[in-house]
């Protein structure tokens, strides 16, 4: 794909923002910085709808749910809604192309895929999922306006990092476990075989006061255990435990809020930081 990218386009140079023009021009070329960039692009789309996983149905929704975002900025590119022709319309009408076909087969496996699945989709829609986005963001140019549609795949991302980076135990899996005795969905756990370190005792103490954990103690006041942390784990530490259907909504409910935030700071929270909507004058950001 970056090959493609290099040979097709070979574009490297970002729009500055309006207060620093006066020192560094109206754009700035980052060469090979900008391939870089891509490439971590393609790794972590795969990987982030791979990580906000482990329930009947949430990798297909929230992915449908970034395809239907995504073809929604689409269409403002193109006629009526912006003239033709446009520089940016091509590239749009490029990841529309993509996305249709992505949206019907993915619907016809929600449709198998949801409470109580009867197909599971392993990592290996994930990692296709993950690939269709990156291939439209990135050769249809508007990878940064792909990024603000995955906010909630971003927050996980970072929310995880303490065990992804060895900072807490993390355990082989980490999605909510199962209650057989009331049907529902409750935190997973990792458990503190050694006592953590102070300023890691002091982090979850923290943490657990501002309910973006849960931690439990022995006698002797050491942590024994806190919950696993992904965003999942988090909504049941907020919302109690629930169905895994009902969860599986909850998180296609975060996925639209956020997104529509996404598309909010893109066509007009921008503004305030550069001077014009690329509708007006070129291709996608």
């Amino acid at each position: 794909m970056l090959i493609v990218y290099f040979v097709d386009f070979g574009v490297t140079h970002v729009v500055v923002p309006v207060l620093l023009q006066p020192y560094l021009g109206p754009f700035i070329d980052l060469g090979w910085l900008y391939y870089v960039y891509m490439a971590a692009v393609a790794i972590f789309c795969p990987q982030s709808i791979n990580m906000l996983a482990g329930i009947n149905g949430v990798e297909v929704a929230q992915s449908l749910v970034i395809a239907g975002l995504l073809i929604a900025n689409d269409v403002l590119y193109l006629a009526p809604i912006t003239p033709y022709p446009h520089p940016a319309t091509d590239s749009h009408l490029f990841s529309i192309y993509f996305l249709l076909p992505f949206i019907g087969t993915s619907l016809a496996l929600l449709f198998h895929n949801w409470y109580p699945s009867k197909v599971f989709v392993g990592d290996t829609y994930c990692y296709f999922a993950g690939m269709v986005f990156a291939v439209v963001g990135i050769l249809g140019h508007f990878s940064k306006t792909l990024m603000l549609l995955f906010i909630p795949q971003i927050f996980n991302f970072l929310y995880s990092t303490p065990q992804l980076f060895g900072l807490i135990p993390c355990p082989r899996h980490r999605l909510p476990k199962f209650n057989a005795i009331t049907g529902l969905l409750d935190v997973s756990v990792t458990e503190w075989t050694v006592p953590p370190s102070p300023l890691i005792a002091t982090a979850l103490e923290i943490l657990h006061k501002l309910r973006l954990v849960r931690i439990w103690k022995n006698e002797e006041g050491h942590i024994v255990e806190s919950t696993n942390l992904t965003i999942l784990n988090l909504w049941l530490v907020w919302m109690g435990p629930m169905r895994e259907d009902r969860l599986a909504l909850s998180m296609v409910a975060v996925q639209i809020v956020c997104g529509f935030f996404g598309l909010l700071i893109r066509h007009r929270l921008a503004l305030l930081v550069f001077s014009e909507d690329n509708r007006a004058f070129g291709p996608g950001v």
